[in-house]
């Protein structure tokens, strides 16, 4: 059973930083893909950033330049450092992960979710 836990969520002014973190555990040979995306009210789910296990990055538009992802393959965790935080950051944000658990499968798994509230 795999299981993929963030922390880190929480209230921050405008301008602010928070750092979210994500642990994958449970039965795992490796981990390939691993990302952020987010979901605020109302609002579909959208990605943040991704990053491969050779640690190549990609970002949306609307985080570039403020959002950092980051990974420890020793941990089988990703990072995301939030700076400039924006009101319209709001959102629940989910970490997921491509994962191979033997030499034949290979899933997505999805976090439960760590909530980030920006006031303005």
């Amino acid at each position: 059973q795999v299981q993929l836990v963030e922390s880190g969520g929480g209230l921050v002014q405008a301008g602010g930083s928070l750092r979210l973190s994500c642990a994958a555990s449970g039965s795992i040979l490796s981990v390939n893909i691993m990302g952020w995306h987010r979901q605020a009210p109302g609002k579909q789910r959208e990605l943040v950033a991704t990053i491969t296990g050779g640690d190549w990055t990609n970002y949306a538009d609307s985080v570039k330049g403020r959002f950092t992802i980051s990974r420890d393959n020793s941990r089988n965790s990703v990072y995301l450092q939030m700076n400039s935080l924006k009101p319209e950051d709001t959102a629940v944000y989910y970490c997921n992960a491509d994962i191979v658990t033997d030499w034949v499968t290979e899933k997505n798994y999805w976090g439960q979710g760590t909530q980030v509230t920006v006031s303005s």
